[in-house]
């Protein structure tokens, strides 16, 4: 089953008003709101769910340039292609907050308007959650996932942006002049069971179990022997059971 929706943390900000009529009026006008919620359906703009508390009323389904820091145009005014990416991936999203980076400092590489920093919210990541259907996205191709960075940028706007259009620094680990990054796509799909000699487990039932090739060639690790005093990398640990315990 899809899960379309995840909770947003509760974050404050301003709703220009002409997105809450349609675009037909209340444009220069702006209405307190609170996050509650972001959607993501494929080949769109992530949509946004606030509640706003001068109203006692939800409103859904708004980009993420309906929304402002603050109660006035921004500067420069940026045009929602500018603020998020990449259309949303899959139907399945996830919202996580990255603590490591939190803190830091950002800088995203704007379309039209150049270099633009800000700080971190959260991040927003599609996944394919829905075994049964076909998973026509690419949501969970190494070479077209995206990650969706929410922040708030200092001229007032708020973004959505990818790893690859932002550098991020850190007053103590960043140094002064950071190199360019000249790295490439990941395309590779990794995993680790299939591609080499067959470990050959399904009669395996030792805890300390040997694959088909360790036990064709009597290589002793520690794994499906019975004896706990085997070496078990080659080198001088070993464990003794008779040993009286620490402490």
């Amino acid at each position: 089953m899809s899960t379309l929706i995840t909770n947003l943390p509760s974050y404050e900000v301003w709703v220009r008003k002409e997105y809450l009529t349609d675009h037909k009026s209340g444009h220069g006008e702006f209405v307190k709101g609170v996050w509650v919620s972001a959607k993501s359906i494929p080949g769109r703009a992530f949509y946004f769910e606030t509640y706003l508390p001068e109203y006692a009323a939800m409103f859904d389904k708004l980009p993420i340039s309906a929304f402002l820091s603050s109660p006035e145009i921004p500067d420069p005014d940026m045009t929602l292609h500018n603020l998020q990416f990449w259309n949303c991936m899959d139907y399945g999203v996830v919202a996580v907050q990255k603590q490591f980076i939190g803190s830091m400092h950002y800088e995203v590489y704007t379309r039209d308007y150049g270099n633009q920093t800000g700080t971190y919210i959260c991040t927003l990541d599609n996944y394919h959650s829905d075994v049964d259907a076909i998973d026509y996205s690419t949501s969970e191709q190494p070479a077209e996932h995206k990650s969706h960075n929410l922040l708030e940028l200092d001229n007032g706007q708020f973004a959505l942006y990818p790893n690859n259009r932002m550098r991020i620094y850190d007053n103590s680990i960043t140094p002064e002049t950071p190199k360019i990054p000249d790295f490439k796509v990941s395309t590779v799909y990794y995993q680790v069971e299939n591609g080499h000699d067959r470990d050959g487990l399904g009669s395996e039932e030792n805890y300390f179990w040997k694959t088909a090739k360790e036990r064709s060639l009597d290589v002793s690790v520690g794994a499906g022997g019975t004896d706990m005093n085997a070496d078990f990398y080659g080198g001088d640990f070993k464990i003794d059971l008779n040993e009286p315990e620490l402490g």
